[in-house]
């Protein structure tokens, strides 16, 4: 690097570090960002069918709404990367790529920052994280003892049905990632089996409007997270199950069932080419539905609070039941040649060498501003609000978050 100090370092080039960037720019504020790929890299390393769950009408990053003719579509992962890559056009950011930020500590003698990077050593007076907590896919440790010829892959690793061996799949984990890619290989006839998890899930519509919307209208998007029932832990929580699949769909266990999907419980272990199940498949579907109720009572409570004139409730509850299933499954008589994973990721944050994270890792920060000087995290699930990891509110926090350093030199 040309650069020795620079006054201002965004790590990250994603829609978080864009946006960041965005608004250091309107301050005027020299800075650069880095990024250890290109931009839209986050995106263009999605499968193939892969697309927004939320709408396109959420897409509002700064100075850069949505301008598509499809505000109620879902951007399919080509439309997002171009969607990105003509925002970052539009300001012109000042981005370094494919640099590698390996650690950060604090200076020793110019700045307060000192990075170690692909590209050589700098120091900043004032540094934003905007990397996300996708660093490292969740592998279960029993992963390990499956038989070498089945195939094991993450969802991040996932491409297209095409591109897996013959044979049966099984799908561990029920978030949005793992249901999403079982749409996909149902849609191309694959005999698909199911661990289902914890994630909860919510209709694609209700009386009448997108459940996204719902989530902006009734004010749930602007939530805090400290006024949240769970409090700080719901950024820990997995997404519930939705698609914007074929114009957008909901993803319901039990129609995935009636649709030809085998469900099972929780997978506990492996033994040779023998899976061991929980036996939970039932508790779990009907803890699923009854979160989901409470959060369309919710709904409800609103329309009800301040008359809004909404259709009738026309959601008809899937009346799919599990049936006595064995704890256990032979892998090779199901027919199985390939495991995927859809068990989300953990963060690491083990390359910032300063006293920033908790005992499990994870930044202290009260909505992006850190107890250290000059040091900032944005782009994170739940950061501030729900929108906080989304393009619909990811500016929001880059705003405050610079007018915070602006305000505090």
């Amino acid at each position: 690097m040309t650069e020795k100090h620079i006054d201002t370092v965004v790590v990250g080039g994603g829609q978080a570090g864009l946006s960041v960037s965005w608004h250091l720019k309107q301050k005027g504020r020299k800075h650069t960002v880095l990024d250890r790929g290109k931009i839209g890299d986050t995106w263009r390393q999605r499968w193939d069918s892969f697309c927004l769950v939320t709408p396109n009408w959420c897409c509002q990053l700064p100075g850069f709404p949505y301008d598509g003719n499809e505000p109620d579509g879902f951007m399919l992962r080509d439309e997002i990367v171009e969607y990105v890559e003509r925002f970052a056009r539009s300001f012109q950011p000042p981005i370094r790529e494919n640099v590698d930020v390996r650690r950060v500590g604090a200076a020793n003698d110019v700045g307060r920052f000192h990075l170690e990077t692909s590209e050589g050593e700098l120091s900043t007076d004032n540094l934003i994280i905007a990397v996300g907590t996708h660093q490292h896919p969740n592998i279960p440790t029993w992963g390990s003892k499956l038989p070498d010829d089945i195939v094991q892959l993450h969802t991040r690793d996932y491409r297209s049905p095409a591109l897996l061996p013959q044979g049966a799949v099984l799908v561990v984990g029920s978030g949005q990632s793992g249901c999403q890619v079982v749409q996909d290989l149902l849609g191309v006839g694959r005999e698909v089996h199911l661990c289902v998890g914890s994630a909860g899930r919510i209709p694609r519509r209700y009386r009448g409007r997108d459940i996204i919307e719902w989530d902006a209208v009734t004010g749930y998007f602007d939530l805090p997270v400290d006024k949240h029932p769970k409090g700080r832990e719901v950024r820990f929580q997995p997404h519930p199950h939705l698609s914007g699949r074929d114009g957008g769909q909901t993803i319901d266990l039990r129609q995935l069932a009636l649709n030809g999907v085998n469900l099972h419980g929780q997978l506990l272990d492996v033994e040779d080419a023998t899976v061991h199940f929980a036996d939970d498949l039932a508790e779990t579907l009907d803890t699923v539905d009854r979160i989901c109720r409470e959060n369309l009572d919710e709904i409800d409570d609103y329309i009800t609070n301040n008359g809004i004139d909404a259709p009738k409730n026309d959601l008809v509850p899937v009346g799919w039941q599990p049936s006595s299933q064995p704890r256990t499954m032979d892998l090779k008589q199901t027919g199985i040649s390939t495991v995927i994973y859809g068990t989300g990721f953990h963060f690491d944050f083990s390359w910032i060498d300063l006293p920033v994270c908790d005992e499990r890792g994870y930044p202290q920060y009260e909505r992006g501003v850190t107890p250290i000087p000059g040091l900032y995290f944005v782009g994170l699930h739940w950061l501030h609000t729900q929108g906080s990891g989304l393009f619909y509110q990811v500016g929001r926090d880059a705003e405050y978050v610079v007018d915070h350093l602006s305000s505090n030199l």
